[in-house]
């Protein structure tokens, strides 16, 4: 019998919902069991989130499996506040978790136990401030640490939040934010290492860590963590995702139109191949007709995926780069998107031409542009591909086009 899968909704998926990935299970499984601490290294929904949490599920039996995301977070005391509460299930570490804060629950009128985790979130976070977010962190590590299993703690979103304690709501890096980053992350390490064995940590996140702590030049602080970089779905694994999509919602493909639908994608990320076939499943649903043919797909993909709804779920490959650039530099980041989704190759003459036509006062340097391509790199936009660049994803490619090209002339069709 054919396996069924239903659609993922939300964030994030494990269990019946997951698919695929066995050999990242598998080799995080033998990482983490070795004592490991790993930060896992891929592009936007490539499916972080969805990895961990069912690592979190298989592994609960035999680890404390932690789960935090610091994604709304700005501060390091926010951070264990998340890693305070994330302890609250298992009850006899969070009595100890209890007394730590002994202080803060004595001005909780009733039962602790009785107050919601907002309120308990406010009143841990009322208790902590710049001088004590250490002490109080290191406490929990050694809560820990002390525990009769070892501890997965899976933290979620550092970069984002490195980001924003990094260049605060003005993008200006300064000293005190490099040194609160440094403080930050060499917290993190130095735990890390002093309960090596007992605590194994994973730190991910949705745009790349190292880019960020670079401008800092504080990439020395994850030193200690082995990259992971997840992958693409092989078309393999896409195709057969589609097909127990279709077998759960009885839709029946014809003339191989999973396949079809593949190669258009070309490069495979989970939600883009789970986000076509529901603009297929809704197409078949408005129909009443439920069987879709190989001869529709280029139809599907440049009305439905290049759509409204598609513009609307991929507009936060946009978002992100507003996170990480300045307002001064990002018009050029943009122009070199554009560039290289409207001519299918940025090379590196063009690249110098939109440096001079994006230069704020003075010319930008080689670095500022190496800097920029890094980044476009390590966040999947672009590949280098010999001399130049070109996108990764057909379907960024073509929504960045879409979305952008209207009213931008390609250098190369510039009156001179």
């Amino acid at each position: 019998m054919e396996r069924t899968l239903r659609q993922a909704q939300g964030n994030w998926v494990d269990g019946d919902r997951f698919w695929g990935r066995a050999d990242d299970i598998r080799i995080l499984t033998r990482k983490i069991d070795e004592g490991a601490h790993i930060s896992l290294v891929a592009q936007r929904r490539m499916g972080k989130t969805s990895l961990m949490k069912e690592l979190q599920r298989r592994l609960s039996d035999r680890y404390i499996c932690l789960f935090i995301d610091l994604q709304k977070d700005s501060e390091p005391a926010d951070a264990v506040v998340q890693l305070s509460l994330s302890i609250k299930p298992y009850e006899p570490l969070w009595k100890r978790v209890k007394s730590l804060f002994a202080n803060v629950w004595g001005v909780v009128s009733g039962g602790i136990e009785e107050v919601s985790y907002g309120d308990i979130a406010l009143k841990l976070r009322a208790g902590l401030n710049s001088g004590n977010w250490m002490e109080k962190g290191d406490a929990l590590f050694s809560i820990l640490a002390k525990s009769d299993r070892p501890v997965l703690l899976m933290i979620d979103e550092v970069p984002l939040m490195v980001n924003r304690m990094l260049k605060g709501d003005d993008f200006v890096i300064t000293k005190e934010r490099i040194a609160e980053v440094d403080r930050f992350m060499s917290w993190l390490r130095k735990n890390s290492i002093e309960h090596q064995g007992k605590i194994r940590i994973m730190l991910s996140g949705s745009i790349g860590f190292e880019p960020v702590l670079r401008q800092a030049r504080l990439s020395s602080t994850i030193n200690n963590y082995q990259p992971y970089d997840l992958s693409p779905w092989d078309a393999e694994t896409a195709t057969g995702c589609l097909r127990a999509l279709a077998q759960q919602y009885g839709i029946e493909f014809l003339n191989q139109a999973e396949e079809a639908m593949v190669r258009k994608l070309g490069y495979c990320i989970p939600h883009h191949v789970q986000l076509f076939f529901a603009h297929v499943l809704d197409r078949c649903d408005r129909q009443n007709e439920m069987q879709f043919s190989a001869d529709e797909v280029d139809d599907l993909y440049e009305h439905e995926m290049l759509g409204i709804r598609g513009h609307a779920e991929l507009t936060h490959y946009q978002e992100r780069l507003e996170l990480f650039f300045s307002k001064d530099r990002l018009p050029l980041v943009l122009a070199i998107l554009t560039e290289t989704a409207i001519a299918g190759q940025l090379t590196i003459p063009v690249i110098r031409e939109l440096q001079r036509e994006y230069a704020r006062k003075e010319p930008g340097s080689d670095e500022e542009i190496k800097e920029i391509l890094r980044v476009l790199e390590h966040d999947g936009y672009l590949r280098k591909i010999g001399e130049g660049y070109r996108y990764e994803s057909n379907l960024l490619k073509d929504w960045w086009k879409k979305a952008h090209a209207e009213f931008y002339v390609p250098v190369n069709k510039r009156e001179k």
